[in-house]
């Protein structure tokens, strides 16, 4: 059974309706890693759902959060004098949206809908300002000594003396950072001082938004007033002293309500760098993600790997790995391919995988590898599907369909190209024979080129793979050699894709006519433009 359904079994056992619940912090682009916690929840969302039961799902974006740094991909001189303020009320980076927050969450929202994904969204700076945390900031300040004792027993660290659980804002419009230090609480009244600033002041904690909860008592207070029974966290939360162990305790004996159902998981590691993480840099963000590969994988690479398990990340070649595993477990779903190695709850994963529901007939399928070469090759939409069709990868009465699924993959390779592929895999089909130094044995095996791919019955990548293996064979040559002549002759280098689908996505003349050039051999139908 998939892990998303033996979660919802669990929950089922327990009540027949549920609220789910994913929180992210604003502070920079939100990327693959931030994307596994929204979709381990939402797996486990849809399959209570499947199961019969009611289940809400919903996203927090943590904009009242401050922000704690000037980050690496911030300007220092212009983002300085904001650290410490609330994500909501700082300038957004580009100008373009209203808030810092605003600009991270919008294409964040955007890849979410993309991917299928359709939240409640919460926008927390103004759950606060409009007073939805109010009552649990009453009773989180009422049980001061309490909240204190169970964050020192459990984390074991030492709070400051004169600690309250509760961050003011300075309430000087200039300033407005989170960090300020308690000086005395005589109920309603919060004696403060900025640490920014250096303000000396008095709020009202009755009135809403003038400050916000710490992270160790916010989470447990959300839990109470959403009714939240099960979320997702990483495993720095579920640490042994972490937020989740203060914030189960502090839900029942502070908040009077049974905290969720947990589920620990483990980071995503982009290859060569670790854990993503917003605040370095290492990411690889969710738009850029949906960018290079179709949103099916993206849900695939998730739903597909036990949540406890981390996942390596590769945005380069693995990314041809990513889509090939992706098309395997379709093909075991149509029943096109039976299960193997590396493949379970093949059905389950796959249907988990789609944005939307699951097509009645499987999508043709053309290689993302083979798609890699084409794409290159073509100067349109129009000449990849000719290139496919002459090679006889599709067929030629393409539905509609079809030819918008390739031609939407055929756009996520090109964006792979220009981001994330290693230089080695790029390549340009040469208009003009280039111009290499050649001997008499290269003549000889360019010739041999041009008898056996004239003689190939069928215009295809295997049989032309055949037909060049045939030709170095009578010549007593190695691979290696023969296909280093078949790239220098047609893109001016040692290395290219795979030869034969690569051959047989050119036309026949015009691969042979450019053999013929280095053959010696005078063309037979003149110089061919490649369509």
């Amino acid at each position: 059974m998939h892990w998303a359904d033996v979660i919802a079994r669990q929950l089922l056992e327990r009540r027949p309706d549920h609220v789910l619940a994913t929180a992210i912090t604003p502070s920079g682009p939100i990327h693959v890693g931030n994307m596994r916690e929204v979709l381990t929840s939402e797996a486990v969302h849809r399959a209570i759902q499947d199961q019969g039961g009611e289940s809400e799902f919903i996203y927090i974006a943590d904009s009242y959060d401050p922000l704690r740094k000037v980050y690496p991909f911030l300007d220092e001189s212009a983002y300085a004098p904001h650290v410490g303020r609330p994500l909501a009320e700082i300038p957004c980076p580009c100008g373009g949206h209203a808030t810092y927050a605003e600009h991270f969450l919008e294409p964040f929202l955007a890849a979410l809908f993309d991917m299928g994904i359709t939240p409640r969204v919460l926008d927390a700076h103004m759950m606060y300002k409009d007073g939805a945390y109010q009552e649990t900031i009453l009773r989180a300040l009422a049980a001061t000594d309490r909240v204190r004792e169970i964050i020192e027993r459990v984390s074991k660290r030492q709070l400051p003396k004169g600690w309250i659980p509760f961050n003011v804002q300075c309430q000087d419009k200039s300033c407005g950072s989170l960090d300020t230090t308690p000086l005395a609480y005589i109920h309603p009244i919060v004696t403060y001082r900025c640490k920014r600033c250096d303000l000396e002041a008095e709020v009202d904690i009755t009135r809403p938004g003038v400050g916000k909860l710490p992270w160790r008592i916010d989470w447990p207070a959300r839990w109470s007033f959403l009714g939240v029974t099960f979320e997702a966290a990483g495993k720095d939360h579920h640490a042994s002293g972490g937020s989740w162990d203060t914030g189960q305790e502090i839900a029942r004996t502070v908040f009077d309500t049974e905290p969720p159902m947990g589920l620990l998981y483990e980071f995503i590691q982009l290859k060569g760098k670790g854990a993503m993480h917003s605040s370095t840099g290492t990411t690889v963000s969710a738009e850029d993600m949906l960018r290079i590969t179709p949103p099916e994988v993206l849900r695939f690479l998730i739903v597909r790997n036990d949540p406890r398990k981390h996942i390596d990340f590769d945005p380069g070649l693995g990314i041809l790995n990513l889509v090939e595993d992706y098309d395997r477990f379709e093909r075991v779903h149509y029943g096109k391919e039976e299960e193997g190695t590396g493949i379970k709850d093949a059905e389950r994963v796959y249907a988990l995988s789609q944005p939307h529901r699951v097509r009645a007939q499987m999508p043709v399928q053309v290689s993302y590898r083979h798609l890699v070469t084409v794409v290159q090759m073509a100067e349109s939409d129009d000449d990849v599907i000719h290139i496919l069709a002459r090679a006889g990868e599709i067929p030629s009465d393409l539905p509609d369909a079809d030819r918008k699924h390739i031609l939407e993959r055929a756009a996520h390779v090109r964006e792979w190209l220009a981001r994330f592929a290693p230089e080695d895999v790029k390549f340009q089909v040469q208009k003009e024979p280039p111009v290499f130094p050649t001997d008499a044995d290269d003549r000889m095996l360019y010739s041999r080129f041009v008898d056996v791919l004239e003689s190939v019955a069928e215009w295809r990548g295997d049989k032309i793979h055949d037909a060049v293996y045939e030709a170095l064979t009578d010549l007593g040559l190695k691979a290696g050699e023969g296909f280093r002549a078949v790239y220098r002759a047609i893109l001016g280098k040692d290395r290219g894709p795979r030869a034969g689908h690569f051959l047989a996505s050119l036309p026949r003349d015009w691969v042979v006519e450019r053999f013929r050039h280095y053959a010696g051999e005078e063309a037979t139908t003149g110089t061919q433009e490649r369509a």
